[in-house]
């Protein structure tokens, strides 16, 4: 297992395959892809999970955290997402927030993420949006 930074293009595959296939592959396409930081976790040299990052001075949002299909469970997406909020908070950022799909809100309350009173719904998806400090 292996975690490196990727091109923004190399996250594109999963995030349709696994968020959005019902869509065309330019839904999973955001406008400040080329902004971002992209991260790939990779199991014998084969991306299986993805997170993007974009930064806003000390405030980082992470966003199309997605692991692909048959190999979720095996605790992929965790090592990846741990790797990510580590990686900024150990690089001075004050706030690390996401859009969570708010059926997932528990999975990311495991990572120090707080629900916070702002909710919406895209898709005909409900998000709740989740924060934390990132000295905490």
């Amino acid at each position: 297992m292996e975690i490196r930074k990727i091109t923004y293009s190399s996250t594109w595959a999963i995030r349709h395959q696994v968020m959005w296939p019902d869509r065309p592959i330019e839904y999973v396409k955001l406008p400040h892809d080329k902004e971002g930081q992209h991260f790939g976790l990779f199991i014998e040299d084969e991306i299986v999970s993805i997170v993007s990052v974009f930064l806003v001075g000390k405030v980082a949002q992470f966003r199309k955290f997605a692991t692909l299909k048959e190999e979720q469970g095996k605790g992929y997406g965790s090592r990846l997402l741990s790797y990510v909020i580590e990686d900024l908070i150990s690089s001075d950022i004050e706030k690390i927030w996401c859009n969570a799909r708010s059926n997932k809100a528990l999975y990311y309350e495991r990572f120090g993420l707080r629900r916070t009173n702002q909710s919406f719904s895209k898709g005909g998806i409900d998000y709740v949006i989740m924060e934390m400090t990132g000295k905490e």
